[in-house]
């Protein structure tokens, strides 16, 4: 194991894994704050209403109604 240190420098490795690490942090948390359901600051969004349902007759039964 102590060769591959010798291969690669470890501060700059450790530092390098450190800023990665932060990086994907943050790229998850943002990615959660942008659902509704894993907002944890504003909370859920008002639920938008449902569209109605409209049930029109066919075009036969308005015609046999008008004449």
């Amino acid at each position: 194991m102590y060769k591959i240190w010798l291969l690669f420098d470890p501060r700059r490795a450790l530092v390098a894994l450190s800023v990665f690490l932060f990086v994907l942090a943050l790229v998850i948390h943002f990615i959660l704050l942008s659902t509704d359901r894993f907002n944890w600051i504003e909370g859920p969004r008002a639920a938008r209403p449902k569209a109605a349902l409209i049930i029109e007759p066919p075009v036969s039964d308005v015609q046999s109604l008008i004449g």
